[in-house]
């Protein structure tokens, strides 16, 4: 497991970056959004499907359901890796 934290002065496209050096497509990940309560479960997970232009693509779903925009991402944790079994 490896683990990003996005700095909080970090743009939508700085965001975006990070997040990309740090995760590939078909990774399954966990994340946290900027404004999270203190639970313990991330408000989004799943495989990677796409990078789109404003948003991390989940499971293949859009930001109104599974997937969430770069500028909302706090903390990614790469669970899993493509590469894994």
């Amino acid at each position: 497991m490896t683990e990003l934290t996005v700095p909080p002065d970090a743009d939508e496209e700085e965001a975006a970056a990070l997040v990309r050096e740090h995760i590939s497509v078909g990774d399954v990940v966990e994340i946290w959004k900027r404004e999270r309560t203190d639970a313990d479960d991330p408000e989004h997970s799943g495989a990677v499907t796409s990078f789109e232009p404003a948003y991390l693509e989940i499971d293949g779903q859009s930001p109104e359901n599974k997937s969430i925009r770069y500028d909302e991402i706090d903390t990614v944790i790469r669970a899993k890796t493509a590469d894994e079994k």
